[in-house]
């Protein structure tokens, strides 16, 4: 290991993150520059839903006391950290997806469905596959938090910087910017082509995974690192 790796994601994907890069052999460190919080919101008309699309655990666990009357809905999840999520709290799962939500979408039977989609305000707009009608409900915010003196010193030198989200990534490149941290000696690991897009240049070098999956995400970090 060449590079240290930090990981701004908030928790409680920070502490997922960490401990997945143990198994990938790589010392993961957290400085988390985000965090979810609750949003008010309101329960559509529930007779004719057929089933929850889910593409966060915070979606689940930031729903409020809302989240009871759901219950009886098939949850499907975009992947294997957010169903085991909704699983915890009593929500059959359906389906678990790889690729990200339209991915998930895409993959559904011939049949009309309509599914409630539990999201963040920033979220990812989905094309509506046919015959497949989505009602959406945002749930939760991210509350943006300024970069530490602590952490702008530690990006002085060569690292890495994985990057969950779009709107995580270009408040790390505006906080750097802010706090006139050099993007010559930063490397940015992206889950996702489309989380780099707001960054902009500068940096020494832009890897975004091919799956978004952890487990790709890591994959490719441990090789940059070797």
């Amino acid at each position: 290991m060449t590079r240290r790796v930090f990981s701004i994601r908030p928790e409680p994907g920070l502490r997922a993150t960490i401990t997945a890069g143990v198994t990938h052999g790589i010392p993961i460190i957290g400085h988390p520059l985000s965090r979810a919080e609750k949003r008010g919101w309101t329960l559509p008309d529930l007779a004719p839903i057929d089933g929850l699309l889910i593409g966060s655990g915070n979606a689940i666990r930031l729903a409020g006391d809302k989240i009871e009357a759901l219950q009886k809905l098939p949850v499907l999840a975009v992947g294997q950290a957010t169903a085991t999520t909704a699983a915890k709290a009593g929500f059959t799962i359906e389906s678990v997806g790889s690729g990200g939500l339209q991915n998930l979408l895409d993959q559904i039977d011939d049949e009309p469905r309509h599914l409630l989609r539990l999201a963040g305000e920033d979220h990812v707009p989905l094309i509506e596959p046919p015959g497949i009608q989505l009602t959406e409900r945002f749930v939760y915010r991210m509350q943006m938090r300024p970069m530490p003196d602590q952490f702008a010193t530690m990006l002085g030198s060569e690292c890495i910087v994985l990057l969950h989200s779009a709107k995580a990534a270009e408040h790390f490149a505006n906080e750097c910017d802010r706090m006139g941290v050099p993007r010559r000696h930063i490397t940015l690991a992206a889950l996702g082509p489309r989380i780099i897009e707001p960054v902009g240049g500068g940096w020494r070098a832009v890897h975004a995974a091919t799956k978004a999956e952890d487990s790709a995400l890591l994959a490719m970090v441990r090789n940059l690192c070797h």
